[in-house]
Order: C-alpha cells, then structure tokens, then sequence
C-alpha cells in the first residue's frame, strides 16, 4: 500500500495536502498538476489510503484497518481509477481508439458511483488521470458531482496541462502543483532499481526530472534513439548536415510500436505523434543546453532559429497537420534556415 510517508521529492505538495486533512479542509475537488512520471498519481493514491482509512494517524493511514488491508490488494470498492480507455466500455461499435475522456466515461464511471452508498463507509475516491483529455462535455457533465456530491466524497484530476481544463473545473477545484526531481535524485532511485550509473545518468537527463519517464524510456528503449538526435543536433547547430528528420522518424515510429504493444488498440497516428513530439523536446532540450553554453552570436542565430523551427513542427503536430508534412517543413527548415555559419 502507498502512503503519504513514500512520496519523495514533493514535500510542498503533501504538506500542502496533510495540513488541508489536518484541519478538515479538503475540498471536494483537487487539481494536481505538474510534469508527467514525477508522483502525481503515486500521491493521489496515498491521499486515497489516508481518506479512506478507519484509523488515520496524524499525518497518514495506518495500514492495518481493513480499508488498508483492501487498498493493499488493489480492490478498494471505493477507490476509483477513471482512464481514457473506460471510452471502450461504452462504446457499442467496438472500434473507439480511447484518445479522449468521453461524457460517457464521466457519467457511468464518476457520477454514477458518486451518487451511490460507500461501500465500506469512509466516502469515496476518484482520480481521473490525463484529466486534459476529458471533452469540454465531460466536464461539464462532472461540474454537479464537483459542486454537491453525495456523501464524503474526493475527485483528484492529475494534469500535465491544468490550462486545457475548463475555467469552471478549475474554479470548483484547489489545485496542487508538482515540480520536477532533481536530476540526481532520479539517478539514485533508478540505481536502486537496479539499473547502471551511466544508464540511469542518461535516462534521468533526457526525462528532465521525472522518475516514471526515465524509467519509461529505459523499458523502451528509447535513450538510443534520443542521443542519437542529440548528437544529429550538435552537427546541425555546427553548420554541418545531419539526417535529424530521419532518426526522428525511426524514433516517433519505435515509439508508437511500443505503445502498440501495451495497448493493441490505441491510435497508431496519435501514438506517432506523441513520440514525435517527444523527439522533438529531446532536440530543443540539446539547443538550449548549447545555448546556456555558448556566447558566439552567429551561433545562437542558428540556435533561435533551431528552435523556431522546432516549435512550429511542434505546432504543427497539436493541429493534426499530417506528420509526413510537419516532417518536411521541419526538414526545409533546418536546410535553409540552419544551413553554414556565415563567414565574416
């Protein structure tokens, strides 16, 4: 069972949390927003052991009530986890892709359960994850549960992007933020775990502070693919020619094939898009780590305009422009814009 005592590197965020239990003055809604993998749903689920333990000490659940016990095997029936892909459950065509958080979703797996009897009688407990993905009707549909639910009842929305949720979310909810882990914090759990120095150096850099990614792209494989359009960086930003787009492809393919594995029915475009966007971080992460290190202006001309081309095939991906294309505006980009140094 998680509790509050095992989160690490938040402490603002779980003072923040035990002083609102301390004092009886959890709202029915919390927001907890900040960078994907650093203990948003890991701190969701120890507030859960705390909110529904029948002997709470001070600060955390006990672990040994039988609200504990049932928590521990991971059945609590009032302990709700709500995902995109309940979308499935409710889809009577049997094709949906689960990419958003549908009013259905909401409806049958929050406001129903919401509206009825606890079952062991502390209140009930729902975390919605990726709660950016919910439509603009699913959340609606949860403003009522949010403003009077029946009985003691907590909703945690965990968020990489607490701006995309609607005003009236947002105002109806305290949010908590979540900051990155320092580098080498993340080094000494992935050590822990097992994994080498030099491995868990170069997963903790690339993850920019988040344990559960760093982790993630060790599973995946994924650090290959990232030095590789690290190094492709450096040779662009030198004025020399590099096949960038190429292994962004390779990567963003190797990435959706991963996701494909866990989840055999996911969108293959949007898994594509969500490696290519991860390429692309890894890339402007490199520029502006050259740029902290640089004070040559010829340089950094090529640097912004780096970055401005990678922030457009950014932009290009969140308006569903075909990824072939963003890839080839990305590529005449860095030809014509990122091309030799000009020579005084």
């Amino acid at each position: 069972m998680i509790r509050l005592n095992d989160i690490f590197g938040q402490d603002a965020a779980v003072a923040s949390l035990r002083a609102a239990v301390a004092a009886d003055r959890l709202p029915h809604g919390l927001i907890f927003a900040g960078p994907e993998g650093v203990g948003k749903a890991t701190t969701a689920a120890g507030l859960a052991g705390l909110f529904l333990c029948e002997k709470p000490g001070e600060d955390d659940a006990c672990g040994k009530c039988r609200s504990c016990q049932v928590m521990e095997s991971g059945n609590h029936p009032d302990y709700h986890v709500i995902t995109k892909e309940l979308a499935r459950v409710h889809d009577k065509s049997g094709t949906s892709k689960a990419t958003q958080l549908s009013i259905n979703v909401i409806r049958y797996d929050l406001a129903e359960p919401a509206g009825r009897k606890t079952v062991l009688g502390r209140g009930k407990f729902f975390v919605i994850e990726q709660a950016e993905l919910m439509t603009d009707a699913a959340q609606n549909a949860m403003l009522k549960t949010l403003e009077e639910p029946a009985g003691r009842c907590l909703i945690v929305l965990l968020t990489t992007h607490a701006s995309e949720l609607l005003p009236t979310i947002r105002s109806r909810c305290q949010t908590i933020r979540f900051a990155s882990l320092p580098v080498q914090m993340v080094v000494k759990h992935l050590q822990r775990r097992g994994i080498d120095e030099s491995t868990a150096e170069a997963a903790a850099e690339f993850s920019d502070g988040s344990l559960g990614l760093a982790i993630r792209w060790i599973e995946d494989g994924i650090l290959g693919h990232a030095t590789g359009v690290a190094e492709a960086m450096d040779m662009i930003l030198a004025g020399r020619g590099a096949e960038l787009v190429d292994l962004l492809r390779k990567g963003a393919d190797a990435y959706a094939a991963k996701a494909l594995e866990r989840d055999e029915l996911a969108s293959k475009d949007s898994a594509v898009r969500a490696g290519l966007g991860v390429y692309l971080a890894f890339a402007a992460r490199r520029i502006r780590q050259k740029i902290r290190s640089s004070g040559d202006e010829d340089f950094l001309d090529r640097a912004c305009d780096a970055v401005d081309a990678i922030a457009r095939a950014e932009k290009y991906l969140g308006a569903n422009v075909n990824v072939s294309l963003v890839l080839e505006q990305l590529a005449g980009a860095l030809r014509g814009e990122i091309g030799e140094p000009q020579r005084r």
